[in-house]
């Protein structure tokens, strides 16, 4: 592309709402267009550059493993899926991993260890509970599983076997469940991202874990967006000192080579068995390597403990530029995974941050999501409240 043709996809299928912007390059936290013009990212490609672009730990790693295998296939081990299991093992006290391709995967991987578990206990129909404004999702069951909806529309009949509850709340999960003898799992998102940044209580998920425990439901924690230490502790759920029993991960665990996994606890280990459950591409050795590399180089920086020291303190600079404008419902989240609430739509902002440099996105329609790279500085963190300040105050102001 030369400096003045604009960005554009005319042979790509139209599934994208997409900013007109075509990215080249980038650096630390930072990226710059096809033309040349520079842009903070804030978002790191969706809670995936966990150590932002081209790292200079990561890229030669990466260039090494390609000169010697990308892809053989699952019919051989794979030692580095074994060095990558261990280890995701030993940081979240469960027992063993199967290794996909991505979040949705992952999450699918999740309902059919959920499925399984019931059958194998004599459940002909076993049932799964979700919650409101929760995202698992755009396949088929992940969708049905997803509580948007909009995503849903125009792809039914949906996947059956669901129960919905509201966040918080352990009496309504209790009434919701109340002699259904069907039940297998709890299924849900530490932080809601795609629903807007929406926390469970700590208490909650204490609660909730006692809750499987007495019932014998499988709990299932996607960690697809908020794990891989960008609250501060490797996986978010780990605030509230409890353990899953299956928890998908994805997203930042391969630094944006594609890469999903399901780790899973004693209850279900060994749920599926040969046949069960397969993948062409999952545990390929360059995204295994780029999974294990991503972890040493995050606890070779110190990176969890950056994620919540930046964290809080962007968090405090947008609260203190933005928390007290009329328009600002609130501002919440935990370490880089923060969401700005406003009391009005705010779709627009994504291509007006753009323009000033800066990017983000805006989920449930009226929530500011920063989820930039776990290396990004308080210098940066100041950077984007500066850009991001007068861009708030405009859109409140229409």
């Amino acid at each position: 592309m030369t400096a003045t043709t604009p960005a554009a996809s005319p042979h790509v299928m139209n599934t994208y709402g997409r900013v007109p912007i075509a990215l080249a390059r980038g650096q630390g936290c930072r990226v710059w267009d096809v033309n040349g013009k520079e842009y903070l990212d804030g978002l790191g490609g969706i809670a995936v550059n966990t150590l932002g672009h081209n790292h200079a730990k990561l890229v030669p790693a990466l260039q090494d493993q390609i000169t010697k295998l990308i892809h053989t296939s699952n019919y051989y081990h794979v030692p580095l899926q074994e060095q990558l299991a261990a280890k995701l093992v030993e940081l979240s006290g469960m027992q063993n991993v199967f290794f996909c391709n991505s979040g949705l995967e992952a999450n699918e991987a999740a309902l059919k260890i959920a499925r399984k578990f019931g059958v194998d206990k004599g459940i002909a129909k076993p049932e799964i509970v979700v919650y409101e404004k929760a995202f698992h999702g755009r396949s088929i069951a992940t969708m049905s599983a997803t509580g948007n909806p909009k995503i849903h529309s125009g792809f039914g009949p949906l996947v059956e076997g669901f129960i919905r509850v509201p966040m918080n709340d352990i009496e309504a999960i209790k009434k919701a469940t109340e002699g259904n003898p069907n039940v297998v799992a709890v299924f849900f998102e530490t932080i809601q991202g795609e629903g807007g940044i929406n926390s469970m209580r700590v208490e909650y998920l204490q609660q909730l874990r006692k809750l499987c425990d007495e019932r014998g439901w499988l709990m299932m924690i996607d960690e697809v967006q908020c794990g891989v230490g960008r609250t501060g502790k490797w996986f978010a759920h780990q605030w509230a000192g409890i353990v899953p029993d299956v928890m998908p991960l994805a997203k930042g665990l391969g630094s944006g080579v594609p890469i999903g996994a399901v780790v899973a606890g004693p209850k279900a280990a060994n749920v599926l068995q040969p046949g069960n459950h397969g993948t062409t591409f999952g545990g390929n050795p360059l995204a295994m390597r780029a999974g294990v590399e991503t972890i040493r180089i995050m606890e070779e920086e110190g990176l969890l403990q950056n994620a919540a020291t930046v964290g809080d303190h962007l968090r405090a600079a947008l609260q203190r530029e933005l928390g007290s404008l009329p328009g600002v419902k609130e501002i919440r989240g935990q370490g880089l995974m923060l969401g700005i609430e406003l009391n009005k739509p705010c779709g627009t902002l994504i291509g007006r941050a753009a323009e000033a440099g800066l990017l983000l996105s805006v989920t449930a329609d009226s929530v500011i999501r920063l989820v930039p790279p776990l290396i990004l500085t308080t210098t940066e963190a100041d950077e984007i409240v500066a850009k991001l300040t007068p861009l708030v105050k405009a859109i409140l102001a229409e």
